[in-house]
């Protein structure tokens, strides 16, 4: 029973981490995205 709550404890952790980083990478694709739409200054 330890083991499995040391398990869940790692793995609930990863998936947040995980999630922080999805979100990280999904403002850098929208940043670019508004850099290239032309306009001057919105980068």
């Amino acid at each position: 029973m330890k083991k499995l709550l040391v398990v869940l404890a790692l793995s609930s952790g990863l998936l947040v981490s995980a999630c922080n980083t999805l979100h990280g990478a999904a403002d850098d694709v929208k940043s670019v995205g508004d850099c290239a739409d032309g306009r001057p200054g919105n980068c």
